[in-house]
């Protein structure tokens, strides 16, 4: 995959769920293969919106979303088979195991019968899941039913990730083994869009950032470039210094 390609574009994105109230105003944004995007901002700012946007599940007002070079009304299955979605709360079936969760993410992603097995012991292993492999969902934690949303993620290994506060209910070990798969992923060429509160971790992970507030784009680009839109200076100050002065005037 070619570094350069573009996998998610946001043009002119104005949407919400009235269409005489907006919640997002004008975003523009892009990501490319092999780059991890944070997507940071207060409740409220419109960050999962932006998310049901690019995940099909809200039309625009104005403007479109391409995942892949195809809008969702182009290109439905080409559109929707170009990302994984992991959600902030676990939606898992309760009647399932967790190898059938997976099995059926294998199914659903056309993933070849030699990748699946050797990637599903890889990740069960990561995860240390092997122990809950037959275990129904229902009788996980949510932390495990978190960790099953994101291999069945990373089973699928397609070009575009959308993350939504995936930290939540993970134990150290479990976050430390997804950041080590995100990384690898990235590296590998796939785009990632990471939401999440945990600024510290976005920093030291991501390439670039998008600051939203009040459904705009207040800063977007590397974190020298964040520094500046907040009047920090290039090499001054952490990611969540220049975000507290971009949303919220320096204070806390």
């Amino acid at each position: 995959m070619n570094s350069l390609e573009t996998i998610l574009s946001v043009n002119q994105l104005t949407g919400g769920y009235s269409a005489r109230r907006p919640v997002l105003h004008d975003l523009n944004f892009q990501l490319k293969a092999g780059e991890m995007v944070g997507l940071i901002g207060l409740n409220g700012a419109g960050k999962s919106t932006t998310i049901k946007h690019i995940l099909g599940l809200m039309s625009p007002h104005q403007g479109e979303v391409k995942v892949a070079g195809v809008t969702l009304n182009e290109a439905p299955e080409r559109y929707r088979e170009a990302f994984a979605y992991v959600p902030e709360t676990p939606v898992l079936f309760d009647e399932l195991t967790v190898e059938e969760h997976l099995r059926l993410s294998g199914m659903a992603y056309n993933v070849n019968e030699a990748d699946y097995d050797r990637r599903v012991n890889e990740l069960l292993a990561q995860y240390q899941m092997i122990p809950k492999r037959k275990a129904f969902a229902s009788h996980l934690s949510k932390g495990m039913r978190q960790k099953v949303m994101i291999m069945s993620a990373l089973l699928a290994s397609p070009p575009l990730f959308v993350i939504d506060e995936p930290f939540l209910g993970l134990d150290p070990l479990g976050i430390r083994s997804l950041l080590n798969q995100l990384v690898e992923v990235k590296e590998q060429g796939a785009a990632i869009l990471m939401s999440s509160h945990i600024l510290s971790t976005v920093e030291a992970y991501c390439d670039r950032f998008i600051v939203m507030h009040q459904g705009r784009i207040v800063a977007q680009g590397n974190l020298d470039a964040i520094r500046e839109s907040a009047g920090q200076g290039i090499g001054n100050g952490s990611l969540e210094d220049a975000f507290y002065s971009l949303v919220a005037g320096g204070e806390v």
